[in-house]
């Protein structure tokens, strides 16, 4: 087997850096751009995560943490036989610690159709490459081209078998692209510690199992509570609990496609981890100067691109691409009732700005 070493060039330079170890033991040592000793260059390995890269340099292996402060620039795919560059700095845990991490070169721009917009949740799986995600989803394999116009800024790193949510539409290539890449809401594991969801005046839930996803449409009979979903699979009935991740599909209306990733309680129910629906980009500018408040109760109309509301003037329709999670609920049903401050978008259409739930 072969024994990898740390680049004997590279020790040298941390010897040189070795005043940075001698400060006393009660001195925090924090990771600054400024604290870079070296830059190394080599080649992703196997058994990379979002935390520990493994790079093979000409020198051997070398194992470099990435921190939350790590700056990943123009380089967030850290896919097997990548080439990179990596500015390294001294950590007080004993690591390297990855300053920046960075490539070279641009992949050509391609027009999508951003008028059809999906959203879909997935594991990267190890055909992956830097101009192609390959991602494993309920419905199958997905290949989904990704380039330079990519909205990475949601996501820390791309690695295989990391599992995010990509937006994506059609391409005048014919492929599907990726118009941009978030991670997924730290799913529950079974590992050796035992992890708990908690809800508001219900009892603790242990998971039991691994986590799913599964895509279908929402069904009539749905409560805030409770989401029931008719998919290819047959109907499943998933608890919303407080910890479910709803940011990215709140609205529960029937007829509505979701995807969902669940898994199995201690209380032999199915909970929902994250809802993820289906969303439209848009490129309106809102004027939030002059803002108004409307309240109503939410129409079976409603989409995760329209919310539908019954006022007492009439029925109302607004975008709901400048809202954010709705306040004092976690999902919006038919017959909610929901106070909303609104602005007038150069679309002509009033825009949801703000959602809170009204008792």
């Amino acid at each position: 087997m072969k024994k990898y070493k740390r680049p004997a060039r590279l020790c040298m330079t941390l010897l040189a850096a070795c005043g940075l170890l001698l400060v006393p033991a009660t001195a925090k040592l924090e990771v600054r751009a400024e604290e870079v000793i070296a830059t190394v260059q080599g080649k992703v390995m196997e058994g990379t995560t979002a935390k520990l890269l493994y790079l093979d340099t000409s020198d051997g292996k070398m194992e470099i943490k990435i921190d939350g402060s790590t700056s990943t620039g123009n380089c967030k795919m850290l896919l097997p036989e990548k080439k990179i560059s990596v500015s390294v700095a001294n950590g007080n845990d004993g690591y390297l610690h990855a300053v920046t991490i960075s490539e070279s070169g641009e992949s050509p721009s391609v027009s999508v159709d951003t008028s059809k917009v999906s959203n879909v949740v997935g594991t990267l799986n190890g055909r992956t490459t830097e101009d192609v995600l390959h991602l494993d989803t309920a419905q199958g394999e997905m290949e989904l081209k990704i380039d330079k116009n990519t909205d990475l800024s949601n996501c820390s790193v791309l690695v295989v078998s990391g599992k995010y949510v990509v937006s994506c539409a059609r391409g005048e290539d014919a492929y599907m692209h990726a118009i941009s890449i978030a991670d997924v809401a730290a799913a529950p594991q079974t590992d050796t510690t035992s992890q708990t969801y908690s809800q508001s005046q219900a009892p603790v839930v242990n998971v039991t199992g691994e986590t799913r996803s599964v895509t279908g449409t929402v069904k009539d009979n749905t409560e805030e509570s409770t989401l029931y979903l008719a998919t290819s699979e047959g109907d499943f009935t998933f608890r919303i609990d407080d910890s479910t991740d709803t940011s990215r599909g709140m609205v529960l209306t029937p007829e509505n496609k979701l995807m969902v990733t669940y898994f199995r309680g201690s209380d032999s129910n199915l909970h929902a981890s994250a809802i993820v629906g289906v969303k439209d980009s848009s490129s309106a500018t809102v004027d939030t100067s002059s803002q108004a408040t409307v309240t109503g109760t939410v129409k079976s109309k409603s989409t995760e691109n329209i919310l539908v509301l019954d006022t007492s003037a009439g029925e109302m329709e607004l975008k709901m691409d400048k809202a954010a999670g709705p306040s004092g609920c976690k999902v919006l049903v038919e017959g909610k009732k929901v106070s909303v401050t609104c602005a007038r978008g150069d679309d002509a259409y009033m825009h949801a700005l703000t959602i809170t739930a009204v008792k």
